[in-house]
């Protein structure tokens, strides 16, 4: 075998192991919801107990995303990938064991961590495996991945529920792991991030901060946003992170250079990906209820018919990953989040308790478009903002970013939700998720403006080793060649 087909095979091993890892790691954090009343059932859990089975897991990954990327820059990617998947599914295993409610959210954090080290790391390695030229085909492929995962994941929570009961979301993962942590051992290459010190300060700071401000969140949905123990750890969160963009301005190796964010294209991409996240996610959550509670859909029929939305991202992100590397990511991400605002409206403004599924799929198809047009494109505009040996810092910040925005949209939303409406009747429930809704509208609408301000044209693409100047058409300004990718 030649050394060009060595190559491609090599490339084609890393895409397909990363796509799978995200793939599971993405599927169970949406199949868990539909599982929710079956737990409630078997265990006789409070509704505060259920919401932690959730929330445990969101507060795993999003605090830690930041500390996976830097564990695989400094001990190998390869290795913390694999090790990524052998703890999630070990977690997987340990959840559908669990004689008890409290030993199932253990489970979920457990799992949480496992799947803040696979993640960023997916995007690493295809970062390392693929050369600038070749991105855009690999991003629309791993994002749509991640795209059947969405689709399909309450679907598939649905259909496990209706066939066997709730342990069987968890089982799901474990054959898979045990084929892919194996796989993935022999047939990517190792490869790491620049030789420097851990930032132990940092890594402390930013992961205190970050459980501070997402605990925050998620605890505000239960006791209000105004209680004590919300304003402190809110408070603590962000105070914790002011300190950590001090540490990272002082320190000689930062985890998360802030002169990342100096940067147009990176900065921009994560706000619009922020509130793409807040939005969409903060709405899906309440539409798949209204879909169930109002509209009277089984959870297998409501995943059937979500497919519409979901799968629609399936389609449309390949091609957005494609055609972004050669027009740049700037209108593709300006449509992307205009597209989930117009659907957000229209739903808005047919939402009733006698509303007919027909009346929803022109704009759950606009939704999933547009989450598509958003997702390969925002992913190239971040590597392309960075050098390759530092794509796993930009990965885990942006990772953390999204996470926060959906959280803090639910958070928000169910805020909004809770003023306006309830759960008990179903004309409560339309009542509350207008005005829900709308807010989506509305941060949707703030991502469409600010993606505005990405640069133009092409993309930007920084050498190894190299700084480089961002010019308005988003292309990098370098006197080197570039050097080929491993």
């Amino acid at each position: 075998m030649g050394p060009h087909a060595q190559a491609d095979r090599g490339r084609f091993w890393t895409l397909v192991l990363v796509s799978v890892g995200l793939f599971m790691v993405v599927l169970d954090n949406l199949v868990v919801n539909v599982a929710l009343p079956s737990i409630h059932n078997d265990f006789g859990a409070s509704v505060q107990a259920l919401e932690w089975t959730v929330n445990a897991y969101v507060l795993a990954y999003g605090v830690l995303l930041l500390t996976g990327a830097a564990l695989g820059d400094r001990f190998g990617r390869r290795r913390m990938f694999v090790a990524g998947i052998t703890l999630f599914t070990l977690a997987s295993a340990g959840a559908a064991l669990a004689p008890s409610v409290d030993l199932l959210i253990l489970a979920r954090a457990i799992q949480g961590v496992g799947a803040a080290i696979v993640t960023p790391l997916t995007l690493t390695l295809l970062a390392n495996a693929f050369p600038p030229e070749k991105r855009g085909v690999a991003l629309g492929v791993w994002s749509g991945i991640s795209g059947i995962a969405v689709a399909i994941g309450p679907l598939v929570g649905g259909a496990m529920i209706e066939i066997g009961d709730w342990h069987w979301i968890f089982w799901l993962n474990v054959p898979i792991g045990i084929v892919l942590a194996p796989l993935a051992y022999r047939k990517l290459e190792e490869s790491y991030g620049p030789k420097v010190p851990v930032d132990l300060p940092g890594l402390g700071l930013a992961s205190t901060g970050l459980f501070g401000l997402v605990f925050g969140l998620v605890r505000a949905q239960t006791i209000g946003w105004t209680s004590a123990e919300v304003m402190f750890s809110i408070g603590a969160g962000i105070v914790l992170l002011a300190a950590f963009v001090r540490q990272e301005l002082r320190t000689e190796s930062p985890m998360l250079p802030m002169q990342f964010f100096a940067k147009r294209s990176f900065a921009v991409t994560n706000v619009v990906s922020m509130a793409m996240y807040f939005g969409m996610f903060g709405s899906i959550f309440f539409l798949s209820q209204f879909m169930q509670n109002v509209l009277g859909n089984t959870p297998l029929q409501a995943g059937l018919k979500l497919l519409v939305w979901t799968g629609a991202t399936m389609i449309v992100a390949p091609l957005a990953g494609i055609f972004s590397e050669k027009f740049g990511a700037r209108w593709f991400m300006v449509a992307g989040v205009s597209l989930q605002a117009i659907a957000l409206g229209w739903l808005a403004t047919e939402v009733s308790t006698t509303q007919t599924y027909g009346s929803m799929i022109i704009p759950f198809i606009l939704a999933g478009s547009g989450m598509a047009l958003v997702f390969a494109p925002s992913a190239s505009a971040i590597l392309n903002s960075v050098r390759v040996d530092q794509a796993g810092q930009a990965s885990g910040a942006t990772n953390a970013i999204r996470e926060l925005g959906g959280t803090f949209g639910i958070a928000v939303l169910a805020t909004v939700f809770s003023g306006a409406g309830a759960y008990t009747t179903p004309q409560a429930f339309v009542d509350g998720l207008v005005p829900a809704l709308w807010v989506g509208v509305g941060v949707l609408t703030f991502g469409a403006l600010t993606a505005l301000l990405l640069p133009f044209g092409g993309k930007a693409t920084v050498a190894e080793g190299e700084e480089y100047e961002e010019l308005e058409d988003g292309r990098a300004h370098s006197s080197q060649p570039l050097p080929a990718a491993n």
